[in-house]
């Protein structure tokens, strides 16, 4: 009973709970749309978030039993349970193949829209882990699809449209954070062209630029979402730009973690552990809630 719960534990573990917080971009939708204070479409966003977890923490799975042994090579991922040991890739397979068939169904009878949004996302998982992760540029730019998914899910499972705006700051913003994780990989990681093809050719003045030229289109995606006229028809405001200086201080915030501190390998890690960084997402939130909703609240 006792090697029982242990193997649950693991299990969960590979799920990566701590990374559910990529998710969040799930509520994107419901927030932009301003049905936030709407009960029903708030439940069914939840339960999207909840199923879209399960989804992707099968997703690392997969990928953490296809680089079982390349992962022994870097030094935090040798620490996860499959590659590890502590848990067997049979014990892994097993949960893969009663997690992920029940959870897309679940996202079927939640939403077929939704269900579209999980089963691309879980594509595109099975061929980033398989082809695309081993193809420079491809790599990172398969991330932000990832983030980009994630948003037309939260807005698929409400029925909702979103602005063309907010989805390429999204795109922009995880290429961003894509760029600062391959950074971190090609300083930090022993024989990294062995881990993954794709970092033998990574440079990091090469990656350096490009993050350069992300975190510039970033912030002028940005200020072109909160100042246009169609912003403010929608929010029946122009004080969405009181929203910028959390996401200048942010970007920048995380690019002093990538630089001064080496913490661009885990932004998850970075937004649980450095109080700044996880105060300006924060504040940035409750900004732009009350920006949105401030004549309901």
């Amino acid at each position: 009973m006792r090697e029982i719960f242990k193997t649950i534990y693991y299990i969960l573990k590979s799920l990566r709970p701590r990374h559910w917080t990529k998710n969040l971009f799930i509520f994107a939708g419901i927030i932009f749309s301003k049905h936030l204070l709407d009960f029903y479409y708030l439940k069914k966003v939840i339960l999207a978030f909840l199923i879209f977890s399960i989804i992707s923490g099968c997703g690392y799975i997969i990928n953490d039993l296809k680089d079982k042994e390349r992962d022994k090579f870097h030094p935090k991922k040798s620490k996860r349970p499959i590659a590890s040991g502590k848990i067997s890739s049979t014990s892994a397979i097993i949960s893969v193949f009663i997690l992920l068939p029940v959870s897309l169904f679940l996202s079927f009878l939640l939403e077929k829209k939704f269900f579209i949004a999980t089963s691309s996302y879980i594509l595109l998982d099975i061929i980033y882990t398989f082809y695309l992760k081993n193809i420079v540029i491809l790599d990172v730019l398969s991330l932000s699809f990832f983030f980009l998914i994630r948003v037309l899910a939260g807005t698929w499972v409400i029925n909702v449209e979103t602005s063309p705006w907010l989805l390429i700051c999204t795109v922009l913003i995880s290429l961003f954070l894509g760029l600062g994780k391959r950074r971190y990989e090609v300083l930090t990681i022993e024989r990294a062209d062995e881990h993954r093809a794709s970092l033998k050719i990574y440079s990091i003045p090469f990656i350096d630029q490009m993050i350069a030229i992300t975190t510039s289109s970033t912030l002028i995606a940005y200020i072109i979402y909160t100042l246009s006229e169609e912003t403010a028809r929608k929010f029946g405001t122009r004080n969405l730009f009181l929203t910028l200086p959390f996401v200048m201080y942010g970007i920048f915030r995380y690019l002093h973690l990538i630089y001064s501190k080496n913490l661009g390998g885990n932004p998850e890690e970075a937004l649980l552990s450095d109080i700044p960084f996880f105060l300006s997402i924060l504040l940035w939130s409750i900004t732009a809630i009350i920006v949105i909703y401030g004549g309901k609240l």
